[in-house]
Formats: C-alpha cells, sequence, structure tokens
C-alpha cells in the first residue's frame, strides 16, 4: 500500500526532471530578428527620403549559403497612413525597396545590388553594414501629402523568402533559421511644408 501512494508521486518527479532536461537540451530559444535602431524622414527636393539603420546578424544557416552562392533578398517596406474618423484610414504611400546580398566565388567578392547599383566588398561585414543603413530612399512625393497634417510612418526589414529559389523557398517554410524579421517601427511625421 505504501509502495502504490509514493509511486504518482516519484512519476511526477521523474517527468519534471526529464522535461527540464529537454529544456535544457533544446538550449535557450532565441528568435532571430532585425532591430529597427531608427529612422526618419528628411526633404529631398521633390518630396521626403526615409533613412534608417538597422542590426542584424546572420545565423551560421543564413551565412553558408550566401557563401556558397545562394543569393539572399532583404526587403524594407514603408508605409504612410493617416486615420479618419469617417472611414478607412487613408494611406498614401506604401512602398518597398529590395536589396540583393550574393558572393562570387571567382572574385571572391560579395555584392550588394539594388535597382541598376551594384557594389562589392571584400568581407561579409562590409556588405551588411551597407543593408543595415538605408539612406536617402525617395519615399514620399510631395503631392502625396497635405501641408499641417500629421501622418503615422511605419518602416521594416524583412529576408524575403519570395525571392528566393525555389528550393530555398520550401526549406524556409519548415526552417526557422529563415525567418529573419523586424517589427513596424511608427514614427509621427507633421508636413510642416512642401518639399522644395
Amino acid at each position: 500500500m505504501i509502495i502504490k501512494r509514493f509511486l504518482p508521486l516519484r512519476l511526477v518527479a521523474a517527468l519534471w526532471v526529464a522535461l527540464v532536461l529537454c529544456l535544457m537540451a533544446a538550449g535557450p530559444a532565441r528568435a532571430e530578428s532585425i532591430a529597427v535602431q531608427r529612422a526618419s524622414l528628411q526633404s529631398d527636393g521633390s518630396g521626403w527620403a526615409l533613412d534608417a539603420r538597422f542590426e542584424f546578424e546572420l545565423n551560421s544557416n543564413l551565412e553558408d549559403a550566401v557563401n556558397k552562392g545562394s543569393p539572399l533578398y532583404f526587403t524594407t517596406d514603408f508605409e504612410l497612413s493617416r486615420p479618419r474618423w469617417y472611414w478607412f484610414d487613408e494611406q498614401p504611400v506604401s512602398v518597398s525597396q529590395s536589396i540583393r546580398l550574393s558572393f562570387q566565388p571567382l572574385t571572391r567578392e560579395y555584392r550588394v545590388s539594388t535597382g541598376g547599383l551594384q557594389l562589392g566588398f571584400a568581407s561579409l561585414n562590409e556588405a551588411l553594414a551597407v543593408i543595415k543603413h538605408v539612406t536617402s530612399w525617395h519615399v514620399i512625393d510631395r503631392n502625396q501629402v497635405h501641408t499641417g497634417e500629421t501622418y503615422t510612418a511605419s518602416v521594416r526589414m524583412q529576408l524575403d523568402i519570395a525571392l528566393m529559389p525555389k528550393p530555398f523557398q520550401i526549406d524556409a517554410v519548415n526552417n526557422r533559421d529563415w525567418n529573419l524579421s523586424s517589427d513596424w517601427k511608427r514614427f509621427t511625421f507633421t508636413v510642416t511644408e512642401r518639399a522644395k
């Protein structure tokens, strides 16, 4: 009778020990993410341009993928909205920009390209430094906003799986190592005068 009373307690204790050991073996849960360190809008003559700085590191799987010749695409999204009490929020601006990171084994050079511009770098850290700093990206035309109005500007960056080759897209669905993104960074933008 005494053995039967203590058996459930021993079983519970054994389950707790097994659970703790499993959690310790799995290691700390660490979500890779991109941090938006700062973001601001500057007048650029025909409207406003975004300057933003992001912080992130590539995990070993992403670094291996680049070094083996698979390009990575980082997409920066920018939105401008203004609440309206009578209808949905007005969203005069919603734009995206993608930057491609690749490695050329013959020249041992990392390349960062966007649009028609392509830059070469000797190291991965130098190439990532360019990707992490979005500068003078024209996002708002002066006719898209009204003087005196206050808007909410939002910016984020993410590793864009949709632009990668199909085999990597399939692998990324089941692999957390390919999830690299930031939350939306929101800040207010008041149009004091039109850009000249």
